[in-house]
């Protein structure tokens, strides 16, 4: 449930994002904190009561997990809505960014960890999605997508494929507070998530045609 953009050939930050440190990235590495994060930049500033519902934890949990992320700079108290009894807390940013190649190298454990974290919050949001899709709207019932799609590419082709899609989808709105506030009616929040996936134990051509021929890819839509 947050907006994250990872791979070396990452565009430069936007005003709204938070480049990946060490620091960030450990901090990051855990996916009861990725999801928390996402959730106040979805829904804007809440409690660790309130989002300890939405995960399934209990509030001592959301709040040490909080307390953490605020020491890297993910988030801070919001003092305006809180009080003696309750601590209210609020995203810094709108985005991450993990786009730095040499990070990768120095901190494998923690980008495997941290990717692991951002996959599994993903596989939630899309099971969420399917579980409410008979109750959506018919309009949006008939947006819903799930594809995938087998292409043979070099590491070029796919670095030139993973920029032009994040061009395609940096031509639409934001989901942000001042978009949504400027939005037109009828306009909702909509999840885009996009997967490269290197899978380099397939057989190359001559390998593949050696044998008998199989049907080995999937197209879903």
């Amino acid at each position: 449930m947050t907006d994250t953009s990872a791979g070396p050939d990452g565009p430069k930050a936007e005003a709204d994002a938070v480049v990946l440190d060490a620091k960030g990235l450990r901090a990051l590495a855990h996916p009861v904190r990725v999801e928390l994060v996402g959730l106040l930049r979805k829904y804007g500033p809440s409690t660790a009561t309130r989002l300890a519902e939405r995960l399934g934890v209990n509030s001592g949990t959301a709040s040490y997990h909080l307390r953490q992320l605020g020491a890297a700079g993910f988030v801070e108290e919001d003092t305006e809505r809180g009080n003696a009894r309750e601590r209210w807390w609020r995203s810094l940013h709108q985005m991450t960014e993990l786009n730095d190649p040499e990070l990768a190298e120095r901190e494998p454990e923690a980008v495997q960890a941290f990717l692991q974290s951002v996959a599994a919050t993903n596989t939630l949001r899309t099971q969420r999605a399917i579980n409410e899709l008979q109750t959506m709207p018919d309009a949006w019932r008939g947006t819903f997508d799930m594809s995938d799609w087998a292409l043979r590419l070099t590491p070029e082709e796919t670095a030139t494929l993973r920029q032009e899609l994040r061009a395609v989808v940096a031509r639409y709105r934001r989901d942000t507070p001042d978009a949504a506030a400027k939005a037109p009616e009828g306009a909702e929040r909509v999840a885009v998530i996009t997967h490269l996936l290197p899978e380099l134990d397939t057989p190359a051509a001559s390998e593949a045609h050696a044998g008998p021929q199989t049907v080995t890819g999937t197209e879903t839509s």
